[in-house]
């Protein structure tokens, strides 16, 4: 295996050294490690504990910000309302009192957009690293029995999604990448916009709607994008998904920083985007409410037997394996070593056709 992957672990890793590998086995714990899933789901009576921890290592300027959204986001898309944070803070040894400030003031105002609060923690001075990384920790609670799983997609959905694609992925470009975007020729007005990005990565209030419309399963696309965030959904719940390219919004600022980076936008680091699976005689009900939740949703795709992710592109059809190698991380090595970017990750090379 490379020692220049990034990113999570490939799903044949996990399944031989972290799925088995958990201690006693809990009667209380209802959805517990497992492909794909957003949160564990712990059984305490009347409610259901979710919790989840997520690093947050492909962005600088947003850091704290994106720490505290995108692990709300996974306890949002399981059905509960996020409510404690606990950050743990690697900072590299020449970390300023300036880059602190920035990171904890940023964590301090997401928390209290979603009425979170942080109650715990760690931070330290880590050798070795080249920037500062997080990793949060979310917890909520949802009533029993009214949680949601990635992996609870049936044959009949239909597949839908909020916002356009590669949210994330196109506020990183436009601040951590923005003199190579500049070298590439792109405008600044344009970059200027797409750095607004980073204010739309939150799925919370659109998950949260859309429950109580009967949503099979919810996710939050982060690493691969759209591609990723629907392969998981397709994997983890044995079914084979459709989707058709032509149907996925893009916003123009993702569209032109893809052009300039040459990399594929439904690839692109995507939290801001709920994706979701919902029965066909429900479909109406979930877009009237998520529109009230003030977002506008697509429908993409659709759900049927079989096993994998099948997407219908413009020029030819690609069959999508359960890894998706996130785009951000090529350019990462690009950045980082100066030259070309190198094979991907073994763990996310497409595999064959699985149906």
């Amino acid at each position: 295996m490379s020692r220049d992957m990034a990113g999570k672990l490939s799903p044949d890793l996990l399944r031989k050294y972290v799925y088995p590998r958990v201690g006693i086995s809990d009667p209380r714990v209802i959805v517990g490690p497992g492909y794909g899933e957003d949160a564990a789901v712990i059984d305490l009576g009347e409610e259901s504990l979710v919790i989840h921890a997520d690093p947050i290592t492909g962005a600088i300027e947003w850091l704290g910000w994106l720490a505290v959204h995108i692990v709300s986001n996974d306890i949002a898309v399981s059905g509960a309302r996020p409510r404690w944070l606990l950050p743990v803070l690697y900072l590299h040894e020449r970390t300023g009192e300036d880059v602190i400030d920035r990171l904890t003031g940023q964590i301090d105002e997401a928390a209290r957009e979603l009425e979170e609060m942080v109650v715990g923690g760690h931070s330290e001075f880590t050798r070795g690293l080249d920037r500062p990384l997080i990793s949060m920790t979310a917890v909520g609670t949802v009533a029993r029995g009214r949680y949601v799983r990635t992996s609870g997609a049936k044959p009949g959905d239909v597949i839908l999604m909020t916002k356009t694609a590669g949210i994330e992925g196109t506020a990183i470009l436009a601040t951590d990448f923005r003199e190579l975007a500049e070298d590439e020729g792109v405008d600044g007005g344009l970059l200027k916009r797409a750095a607004e990005f980073i204010r739309r990565v939150s799925v919370v209030h659109e998950a949260l709607a859309a429950i109580g419309e009967g949503v099979t399963a919810m996710h939050d696309p982060t690493e691969g994008g759209i591609a990723g965030g629907l392969a998981e959904i397709a994997y983890s719940s044995d079914v084979m998904i459709e989707v058709w390219e032509d149907r996925v919004p893009v916003a123009e600022e993702t569209r032109i920083l893809c052009e300039a980076f040459e990399i594929d936008p439904l690839k692109l680091m995507s939290s801001g985007a709920l994706l979701a699976a919902v029965p066909r005689d429900r479909i109406e009900g979930v877009l009237a409410s998520i529109k009230e939740a003030g977002s506008e949703a697509t429908v993409i795709g659709e759900v049927e037997d079989g096993r994998g992710l099948l997407m219908h592109k413009k020029d030819e059809d690609e069959f999508l394996g359960e890894c998706v190698e996130e785009e951000l991380y090529r350019l990462w090595r690009i950045r980082n070593r100066g030259g070309p970017a190198g094979p991907s990750p073994e763990g996310c090379r497409p595999r064959g056709k699985d149906i």
